[in-house]
């Protein structure tokens, strides 16, 4: 029933949603849905969306074979190679304008990531070797430009001279380094690994396993830090709940990616503590509280982190079969989700976020970071997970 229930909604809500949003005119998919469910045709096409959607696609094409999906992963895909890279200083930009032009020339590490994701993926499902070259050289980018001792660097201009981290910093600090990017490169590299077994891209996951267990994971609070300086040391009091638990499934993917027993051993018991601090902290009223700064817990239903919950439960669950707990949280979170969260307006898809009253916040249906790679890939993982269980 819960399998059955995703799927359909995968099928016949979500694909179809971001299908609707193709541009047939200036490739790529429309960048902005308010929550009129009015598409603006004219709004800039951030290239993170774009690599999120081509990743999307290329792995709904992996799990049904539709041929269609393949062509929507293709024309993400040439939207992404002919407009989002920067052919004369390398890289991807942050934003295009509707007809692909560089809108936002800013170089930041957690955009070359998610195109390297993309790409892999996307390699994986057309075996189109241009693809897999254009990930390898993002891949050497990102180690020469992005990276310093410590581990890597964030934002830079169009030239990789390194500028402020607004970006990816919030609640008032500018951060060097962010737990929330040092996860998409490593589950970028995860992706790149799989598909090439590399060495080098190997001995990159093994630096951020390290980083991850011995910077960013507090043993004392049972949690990772969010916002550092160069060096590694915690700006601000807070706790985010979604990324920690995607985090979880996230490194314990790459970990059996790896195949590597030392760093599985060192990696394991924390993913297991995270899980469980997020299961006895966070889950509340049949969803997962959004973060807590400073011990004030918000309270808001934020769509990706009720997505990445349930795979991170189902994750638990499937490393540590006694505890039902973890599956039945799954569920219910589900069922939260399909109840409340899931926009059932013709044309829509989901909301951005929920209110502890269950009202829908009144923010954007698509724009550069509302896309289909969490809550499509929510379902993908249960499909894929789930039948393994069956």
């Amino acid at each position: 029933m819960f399998v059955q229930e995703v799927k359909d909604h995968l099928i016949h809500k979500i694909i179809p949603f971001w299908e609707g949003l193709k541009d047939e005119e200036f490739g790529g998919y429309y960048g902005y849905k308010g929550f009129d469910l009015v598409t603006d045709k004219e709004a800039v096409k951030g290239c993170i969306l774009n690599s999120r959607i081509l990743w999307f696609f290329s792995n709904c094409y992996m799990l049904t074979g539709d041929e269609e999906l393949m062509q929507h992963a293709r024309h993400a895909y040439c939207f992404l190679k002919e407009h989002c890279v920067d052919r004369i200083n390398g890289g991807i930009y942050w934003s295009l304008t509707y007809d692909g032009k560089p809108e936002d020339t800013t170089k930041h590490t957690y955009n070359q990531a998610f195109a390297i994701y993309a790409l892999a993926s996307y390699y994986d499902a057309s075996k189109d070797e241009e693809a897999l070259k254009l990930a390898l050289a993002l891949r050497d980018i990102i180690e020469e430009k992005c990276k310093d001792e410590y581990g890597y660097l964030e934002a830079f201009n169009i030239s990789f001279v390194p500028e402020d981290n607004e970006k990816l910093s919030e609640n008032g600090v500018i951060a060097e380094k962010t737990m929330n990017t040092l996860l998409h490169v490593f589950e970028a590299y995860t992706e790149l690994y799989r598909v090439t077994k590399l060495n080098e891209v190997g001995d990159s996951i093994r630096f951020m396993l390290d980083i991850i267990a011995d910077k960013v994971y507090n043993p004392k609070e049972g949690r990772q830090e969010v916002f550092f300086d160069r060096t590694w040391h915690t700006l601000i009091d807070l706790y985010s709940y979604g990324h920690d638990i995607e985090t979880a499934w996230l490194v314990d993917r790459g970990l059996e990616v790896l195949g590597d027993p030392e760093y599985t051993r060192k990696l394991s018991v924390i993913t297991e503590s995270i899980t469980k601090n997020i299961y006895d902290r966070a889950y509340i009223d049949h969803s997962l509280v959004n973060e807590a700064e400073n011990g004030i817990v918000d309270t808001t239903r934020v769509w990706w982190v009720q997505a990445e919950a349930v795979v991170g439960f189902i994750n638990g669950w499937q490393k540590c079969p006694d505890h039902m707990e973890y599956l039945d949280a799954a569920k219910d979170i589900w069922n939260y989700i399909s109840t409340y969260l899931v926009d059932n307006r013709a044309g829509s898809e989901w909301y951005w976020a929920l209110d502890k009253n269950r009202k829908p916040h009144e923010k954007p249906i698509v724009e550069p970071w509302k896309c289909p790679y969490h809550n499509g890939r929510m379902c993908i993982e249960v499909i894929r997970r789930m039948q393994k269980h069956a």
